[in-house]
């Protein structure tokens, strides 16, 4: 079978889109069932597919890393328009998995374009990537299926930036400090700032409003962070919950996600057999709201100070993928391997496009 492995992309997630498809295609590469078709996407939105894609954008990955980068560590490059040409052939592979983390990726665009050309791929749909790349929408789908959620607001820059004393009034007296105010279209914990004053709550506004038309505030809470991860089309599996043990960092951004050394996860978390049925039903009802399909990590707090009450944080359609990726850990403690997750996910891939769904 031959699987067309997209990967790179225009979003700020660049880099980790190139650590999972490198993992994902290796291990595909040492099975004798699979023919691998890597395709690369650069950031100014050039589509390679001859020659050694991956090596290509990870040579251009190391030029902009010895260049420059912003803050949290991130290569200083915002969103590039494509270019007008797509010289790939969609339909060489059989199927195709995309692993594209962030907007131009997990947001339904390329699944839309798979789905025009009537070709079969791993991972949600376009509607499930949509809602799950968009807090907002996402937050919204939540309240109305009555799932536990943190106390949240959103906003637009245009209405940030028209009436900021008002509504930074609003946001105290309804959410209070400490509040975490994150753009609602990027992943990874990109542009996430956490408030604890009018100063910061202003700061951090301005910082999200840089990076995303609408904007999202949490109020914060005293909490574990609990995963899990989830597995199917429309009888989803759910994997033992993992909890993330954060070093030096006051919360899980992106520095601390993706430095070595400064997050730790426990397998399966220390938490009592009632929370964690409740969890795993919280993740199917929310897999099931956005239509999800394949694959979502599914992530929680879990409040400290005896409550141990279960809150819904956020799903996410296309999760870190390398083997020592959060998901790909939990289902291995669950009793799949990597490369029986993969093969999973491209017989649910086939299944779901026989199915016409």
């Amino acid at each position: 079978m031959r699987v067309m492995v997209i990967f790179g992309g225009r979003s700020r997630e660049h880099e980790v889109s190139l650590a999972s498809a490198r993992a994902i295609m290796d291990a595909l590469q040492e099975s004798d069932r699979y023919e691998v078709i890597p395709v690369g996407i650069t950031r100014e939105g050039q589509w390679i597919s001859s020659g050694d894609p991956m090596r290509e954008l990870e040579s251009r990955t190391q030029q902009l890393v010895g260049g420059r980068t912003g803050s949290n560590g991130v290569v200083d490059t915002m969103m590039i328009p494509a270019l007008d040409k797509l010289p790939v052939d969609l339909g060489a592979g059989d199927v195709v998995f995309p692993v594209l983390h962030g907007p131009y990726g997990e947001d339904g665009t390329i699944q839309g374009m798979l789905e025009l050309a009537g070709i079969p791929y791993v991972g949600s749909g376009v509607l499930a990537s949509a809602v799950g790349m968009d807090k907002v929408t996402m937050k919204k789908i939540f309240t109305f299926h009555g799932l536990p959620q943190v106390e949240w607001l959103s906003l637009t820059r245009k209405e940030w930036e028209e009436d900021r004393k008002r509504l930074a009034r609003e946001i105290e007296a309804s959410l209070g400090y400490p509040c975490f105010v994150k753009p609602s279209n990027l992943g990874s914990s990109l542009g996430i700032s956490k408030a604890t004053d009018r100063g910061e709550l202003q700061a951090a506004l301005d910082a999200a409003a840089d990076l995303d038309r609408r904007i999202i505030i949490e109020q914060g809470v005293d909490a574990r962070e609990i995963e899990v991860s989830v597995l199917g089309n429309e009888e989803a599996q759910v994997s033992v919950p993992g909890e993330i043990l954060v070093f030096e960092h006051e919360f899980y951004d992106y520095e601390a996600k993706y430095t070595e050394g400064n997050t730790r996860l426990v397998v399966p978390a220390q938490i009592p057999g009632g929370v964690a049925k409740e969890l795993r039903y919280i993740a199917q009802v929310a897999y099931a709201a956005i239509d999800a399909a394949g694959m979502a990590r599914v992530d929680f707090f879990l409040e400290s100070g005896g409550t141990e009450r279960l809150l819904l944080n956020e799903i996410n359609t296309i999760p870190g993928f390398t083997l020592t990726s959060i998901y790909a850990r939990l289902w291995a403690a669950s009793g799949f391997s990597y490369e029986q997750l993969l093969d999973r996910l491209i017989q649910l891939a086939l299944e779901r496009h026989g199915s016409g769904s």
